[in-house]
């Protein structure tokens, strides 16, 4: 397994391989499994991805709370913004959906974990249904994806708990934004910085769930975690490059995750689920649910 993402780069650069090839070649040889076999995993995967997206478009869905539902059908269907009709505002919507799906305890893809889920398959399947992309380049795109967050797992953390919502959506934009650079064909030093430039608009992020939820402010960080995702492709496939290397940025999430008080890493004991109408709707929902039982 990769232990930074600079020796990835250089090693599909190298061998004139893409990421998700080099991820691929590396997972076979790690597991001792046929690339197809791989390959078919993720496929199934991306099924499952797929599925949570047009679920939650429906509206239908709502969490046991009564928080969060709805919202990502009223981007697909709702009044025309200065967005409407682009990849972008569909791109939202579908992360909205996803963690709409997670908050009603649906069948989602924990990429990186449930809480940062919405960004990785809204981002992919939106840019691809955008530019007609065939599944296989979305199954290349998840292997590249599995790759980097393998090396943030390694070098920092993907858990909230730990670090903060910067290591659960942040992680996830970062997936996503090396990934889709790859599948619209930048090169993997471009998909280098696109992480970097990512992941650095979320580093200090704080996990901060109304009455320990994942319900608020999460469902709604995946659409902005996704944003920053598509400001982040859209600079590296442009050829802005991040000075910083991408390895640095994320030892630096790490170092802030754990330097983070313990009140912004999932307690809800700080940030907006302190505030004083997040206690009240953490305190009324949570009666409601237990009178619900």
């Amino acid at each position: 397994m990769y232990k930074s993402l600079a020796e990835a780069i250089r090693d599909a650069e190298g061998s004139g391989r893409t990421l998700s090839q080099t991820a691929l070649d590396m997972e076979s040889a790690d597991q001792g499994r046929t690339v197809e076999d791989i390959r078919s995993v993720l496929a199934r995967a991306l099924g499952i991805m797929r599925g949570a997206v047009e679920q939650g478009m429906v509206g239908d869905l709502y969490s046991a709370s009564g928080l969060v539902g709805g919202d990502a059908a009223k981007l697909r269907t709702g009044p025309p913004g200065p967005l409407a009709g682009t990849p972008f505002r569909d791109v939202l919507a579908r992360a909205l959906a996803v963690q709409e799906v997670n908050a009603a305890m649906g069948v989602i893809v924990a990429a990186p974990t449930a809480g940062g889920a919405g960004v990785l398959p809204a981002v992919l399947t939106g840019l691809a249904a955008s530019k007609g992309f065939s599944d296989d380049k979305l199954v290349d795109a998840l292997a590249a994806a599995g790759l980097i967050g393998a090396v943030i797992a390694e070098r920092a953390s993907l858990s909230g708990a730990e670090g903060g919502c910067q290591a659960e959506t942040g992680a996830g934009a970062a997936m996503a934004a090396g990934s889709a650079t790859e599948m619209l064909g930048g090169t993997p030093s471009q998909a280098g910085h696109a992480i970097a430039l990512t992941l650095q608009g979320m580093l200090g992020l704080v996990c901060d769930p109304l009455g320990g939820l994942v319900e608020l402010p999460c469902v709604f960080r995946n659409a902005t975690g996704s944003a920053i995702a598509l400001a982040g492709i859209e600079m590296a496939l442009a050829g802005v490059t991040f000075a910083i290397p991408v390895d640095e940025v994320i030892d630096v999430m790490g170092e802030i995750g754990r330097e983070m008080d313990v009140r912004y890493r999932e307690t809800a004991g700080g940030g907006l689920a302190a505030t004083p109408t997040g206690r009240r709707l953490a305190r009324e929902r949570l009666y409601q649910i237990k009178r619900g039982g």
